[in-house]
């Protein structure tokens, strides 16, 4: 009785601070009298840990409104609105409907917030309500407070217990048994589940360690009653796990035990068994004992042992073979060696064989041939990777998909191992010409109609083609008295007047000039022009476009017919004189060979050589002239629709324009395709090397 006084003494005591935050009353301004216009209130007050405030009204008189517009009172907790009022609420109305929602969590804040209009048409005496701080029932109101047995509140708080045989774990919440064994140097024993043969316990989180000698294996006999929890579609809810030297076994449940007697081949084995916290199966029985170790018929993953037998004694000695696409993680790179079993059960030496590696493929650095599917990571055995040109005007050459295969090398679906390369998509332009005329005063070309023809404007107007991102084609004698190997190349243009910084104009430079070593060089009086040809590399490839792109070279054996119409095309003299500004085209037919030889004259006694690289063309009022030397001769002519189209001729020489004879002499480059070919390899391969 002396003890209860002193403790209510003790609480009379205690400062109103402290008091004031277990208990109290919270009011509208000027309660009961009625609270006036525009007033307001804000209230807050929160819970220690293991506690919850509440408030509980006793009264509430405000002005009512649609969704208490105008007078209210707001409750939060935690930040969230929990509750808004208005108007008139009875006493029971509060007890039963408003007041149960008005309570924070543990731990947890409170908040009201109390505010009135300009103007009531009658007074309101406001609203009383009664605050208090009570403990939080853990163990009957929170259904997550984690102990796995018994629950014990306690004013802030609750504490966790187990049934007898049991212990409270790590966590402070979960009831497990004590069940881990550390058993060395035992030869022979048995191990079982807690509670065996009763259900074992719920989570259960058993180790069992045994360990011996060094020449001996752990050998484990399962009995036949197996009885460990899984789920309906198989999966282990509880399991029994085995560790050895070489890996894990496990993990096993269900009511089929593992394969009797178990050879873990190790002389450590650890076992683990885990349960979860519901079901009443009956768990495990093993016996374990020892037997000398034996080498395991398996050396390494992924390889074949000859001789072959279940497993092997010490001291014999076995070949190791890689399976297809693997080898040995040593220098040699081998598939194959040599290991012998030691008396601890292990093999001797032993390497692990790995996956083929073909190494990322090597393609050219020119970003247009593009790797799909692969990195540097995946580049191993059955890896496979797949290529693509990354623009339009390129079209693949070769197989697209490639497997690493077992060699180390990437191997396409028809079984080629050179890799793919991208080229360029020749003589199709996206803008072909509908109709024709003649370069003398000739059809003016469109952007696009003939996107293979470049301008040369110094040392002497001329013209080349494009055959492809590199390389372009010529007349020798436009070259030959260039001093030096730069030279200025236009590309996608019509108008040889635009300016260089037009963005549509595609100014080349060139790297290397090659002259065929046919063509007779700087011949004053020249009557011949046999090998008129020569190859221009430029300092970098170009951007192919709709106005840039690559002619076909001929192929095969097939030679002009005499009547084969063709399109010639150039920046040079026209009709009216003077070399043309834009680039024009005409239509013309091959002339006879007879035709051809009957070449014009320089003097009586001084005619023009004819020879079989050569043949002419022309048409009446139509033809090449001076300034259109290096320039294309196309064949088909160009009609649309017709491609791919072929340089079939090299603008090379004729009489001169004035005198209207209307034949003019081409390169035959037919006869010229190897050397071309040729030229490019050897110019490529001397570059990169």
């Amino acid at each position: 009785m002396l003890k209860l006084s002193l403790l209510l003494l003790k609480f009379l005591l205690l400062p109103y601070s402290t008091y004031s935050l277990l208990l109290g009353w919270v009011e509208s301004p000027g309660y009961p009298s009625g609270y006036l216009p525009h007033a307001s209130l804000n209230w807050s007050r929160c819970a220690p840990k293991g506690h919850t405030l509440s408030i509980r009204l006793i009264h509430l008189d405000l002005e009512d409104s649609q969704d208490c517009e105008n007078d209210a009172v707001k409750i939060f907790s935690n930040g969230n609105l929990i509750s808004i009022l208005c108007g008139k609420r009875e006493f029971e109305e509060l007890q039963t409907t408003v007041n149960p929602v008005l309570q924070s969590s543990p731990g947890g804040c409170l908040i009201l917030s109390f505010h009135s209009d300009f103007s009531n048409t009658k007074r309101h005496t406001g609203f009383r309500g009664f605050y208090t701080v009570q403990d939080f029932d853990e163990c009957e109101d929170d259904p997550d407070n984690g102990c796995t047995q018994f629950c014990h509140n306690f004013i802030g708080g609750y504490r966790c217990s187990c049934r007898h045989s049991y212990h409270l774990g790590a966590d402070k919440h979960t009831c497990t048994v004590s069940c881990n064994q550390d058993l060395p140097g035992l030869t022979r024993g048995e191990i079982s589940s807690p509670s065996w043969p009763g259900s074992y316990a719920e989570n259960a989180n058993c180790k069992y360690t045994l360990s011996v000698d060094d020449h001996l294996q752990l050998e484990l006999h399962f009995s036949d009653l197996f009885d460990v929890e899984e789920s309906p579609d198989g999966q282990c809810i509880d399991g029994l796990r085995i560790h050895t030297s070489s890996g894990t076994l496990g993990p096993y449940c269900g009511n089929t035990p593992p394969r009797s007697p178990l050879l873990t081949h190790s002389n450590q084995v650890q076992i683990t068994f885990t349960s979860d916290s519901f079901g009443t199966n009956k768990g495990f029985n093993l016996h374990f004992k020892t037997t000398d170790k034996v080498c395991p018929s398996v050396v390494t993953p992924h390889s074949t042992v000859t001789p072959e037998e279940p497993e092997y004694h010490q001291g014999q000695t076995v070949t190791v073979t890689c399976d297809d696409g693997h080898e040995l993680n040593i220098r040699s790179k081998s598939s194959q060696y040599l290991t012998t079993c030691q008396s601890t059960g292990v093999w001797a030496p032993s390497y692990i064989c790995e996956r083929v590696d073909c190494g990322f493929p090597d393609i050219p650095e020119d970003g247009i041939l593009k790797v799909m599917g692969s990195d540097n990571q995946h580049t191993q055995y059955t890896d496979q990777i797949q290529f693509h040109c990354s623009s339009n005007y390129y079209k693949l050459e070769g197989d697209d998909t490639y497997i690493c295969n077992a060699s180390g090398q990437w191997q396409s679906s028809s079984g080629k191992t050179e890799m793919p390369k991208c080229t360029e998509v020749c003589g199709m332009p996206e803008n072909e010409p509908q109709s024709t005329a003649r370069i003398l005063g000739g059809k003016i070309a469109k952007l696009g109609e003939i996107p293979w023809h470049l301008l040369i404007k110094e040392p002497s107007r001329g013209g080349a083609t494009l055959i492809n991102d590199r390389w372009a084609v010529t007349a020798a004698h436009v070259v030959e008295h260039v001093e030096q190997t730069s030279l200025s190349l236009y590309g996608g243009l019509i108008d040889g007047r635009t300016s260089s910084t037009d963005p549509n104009v595609v100014v080349i430079t060139s790297e290397k000039i090659i002259i065929h070593p046919g063509y007779a060089r700087n011949v004053n009086d020249r009557t011949n022009f046999d090998n008129d040809i020569a190859l221009i590399r430029f300092d970098a490839r170009v951007n192919l476009g709709p106005n840039l792109l690559t002619i076909c070279l001929p192929e095969g054996t097939i030679d002009l017919v005499e009547g084969e119409q063709s399109t010639v095309s150039g920046w040079g003299v026209t009709d009216r004189g003077g070399s043309s500004a834009v680039l024009r085209y005409t239509t013309i037919g091959v002339y006879s060979l007879e035709d051809c030889q009957k070449t014009p004259e320089l003097s009586p006694n001084n005619p023009m050589v004819f020879t079989d690289n050569m043949f002419c063309a022309g048409a009446d009022g139509k033809d090449s002239c001076e300034k259109d030397s290096g320039g294309p001769f196309v064949v088909p002519m160009l009609t649309g629709g017709n491609g791919p189209y072929r340089l079939a001729g090299i603008v090379s020489w004729g009489p001169p324009c004035r005198e209207r004879k209307y034949k003019g002499y081409y390169t035959k480059v037919k006869n010229y395709v190897p050397w071309i070919r040729d030229t490019i390899d050897a110019t490529e391969k001397s570059l990169k090397g």
